[in-house]
């Protein structure tokens, strides 16, 4: 069995990650967005938009000050010269994944199709007819928001609201219309989804396409054992969200054929699997601010196996017990989590703001502030901000303003 360091393995999750990648010499075109795409797989979408959508982010990580058009137009936008590329589904949460690997979560759809959870089952018991209603109305008017369909069936929203939820029954039907495969996402506006057939939202073929639950989780698995580079089979499961029945078998399988590779990693508790083919880089390369959401750091357990660092997002934390701040980002210098930052877009004073800032454990701050600042100009540039402002909270935080 092949056996690696960790110092090994972390150089080669960081790589398989696309931040050894040389980064676009001038203004990144759709091309080298879906190109860092792929080498993801997906991004993950989060409501949260304190600093900028998450969806956004990991691309910037990867290849710089890049429009968010080029983005949004692949995801929600079609035309015959350039024709949809991602589309909405779930996938590690709700994550826009490429077209043709939707009919990889046919699965999932059928599960879904009576309902994911108790609070959808009981919209459905008390409104049998409403997904009929709401198909009748998105058939007649095209990609349209919850919002709009009770307008349409000349309904009051109702449903349970607060300041984390805003979901009528209406909104409840359409996302179990949308994970039921019935529905997808024609286009956003102001973030809010637009709902359509998926009939009118994806090819013909992709649609008509057929893969048994068997083969669509073994090719999952494989996509994520090359967006991940080496992981345990924890990492692989939690990339789709896949269950540890379904996982097994496929595993198997895939080292069977040799596209996983048995490896001992050493200092880690279980057993790895390397993807065939995939580089193991000589020295440690990359340097990016990373959003909570990032497919590098999405999956707590592995950030901290690979690189020594815990993270935990403080979002629903009370104010005065959170430790770094609202919303962190964790620093990747030179192929090592090194620092975080907790990050804030504030339009109002045109600037990025730096609440908090802080070096881990035995790093050199002076370098680690020096790298740091140059990301968060970059950062605050793409974003069309005028201005970084460095708060005073965490050790890092003069050393990063002097730089500033």
């Amino acid at each position: 069995m092949l056996e690696m360091t960790a110092a090994a393995a972390r150089r080669t999750a960081v790589a398989a990650q696309g931040f050894a990648d040389r980064r676009p010499a001038g203004l990144p075109t759709r091309r080298h967005v879906l190109r860092a795409v792929d080498r993801t797989a997906l991004l993950q979408i989060d409501s949260v938009s304190v600093a900028v959508r998450a969806h956004y982010m990991p691309v910037f990580s990867r290849i710089g000050a890049y429009d968010r058009e080029v983005l949004d137009a692949a995801a929600w936008r079609h035309s015959a010269r350039a024709p949809r590329a991602l589309v909405e589904y779930w996938a590690h949460e709700a994550a826009l994944i490429p077209v043709e690997d939707w009919p990889l979560m046919r699965w999932r759809m059928q599960r879904y199709s009576g309902g994911r959870w108790a609070g959808e089952r009981r919209v459905l018991e008390r409104n049998p007819t409403l997904g009929r209603d709401i198909l009748d109305v998105i058939t007649a008017v095209g990609a349209v928001s919850a919002g709009e369909i009770e307008k349409q069936l000349q309904l009051e929203p109702s449903g349970a609201r607060g300041p984390w939820w805003d979901r009528s029954d209406v909104k409840v039907i359409c996302e179990l219309l949308f994970a039921a495969g019935e529905l997808s996402v024609g286009r956003r506006a102001a973030f809010t989804r637009h709902y359509d057939l998926a009939e009118r939202v994806l090819p013909a073929d992709v649609l008509a396409a057929r893969i048994d639950e068997p083969d669509a989780v073994r090719e999952l698995l494989r996509r994520s054992a090359r967006a991940l580079g080496i992981a345990t089979v924890a990492d692989l499961r939690d990339y789709y969200r896949l269950s540890a029945e379904q996982t097994k078998p496929a595993v198997a399988d895939l080292v069977d054929e040799g596209t996983l590779v048995p490896v001992t990693v050493r200092g880690w508790k279980d057993p790895a699997y390397l993807y065939s083919g995939t580089a193991i880089p000589r020295r440690a390369r990359g340097t990016a601010l990373l959003c909570p959401f990032d497919p590098l750091v999405f999956y707590r357990p592995r950030t901290e196996r690979i690189f020594g660092f815990r993270y935990r997002l403080e979002i629903y934390t009370p104010a005065h017990k959170r430790v770094h701040g609202y919303y962190v980002f964790p620093f990747l210098m030179d192929g090592e989590l090194v620092a975080r930052v907790d990050l804030k877009a504030d339009r109002a004073r045109d600037a990025l703001c730096v609440p908090g800032a802080f070096a881990e454990e035995d790093v050199e701050s002076g370098a680690v502030a020096e790298a740091l600042a140059v990301e968060l100009r970059a950062m605050a540039n793409w974003l069309g901000l005028s201005d970084v402002l460095v708060g005073e909270r965490g050790e890092l935080a003069p050393k990063l303003a002097a730089q500033l």
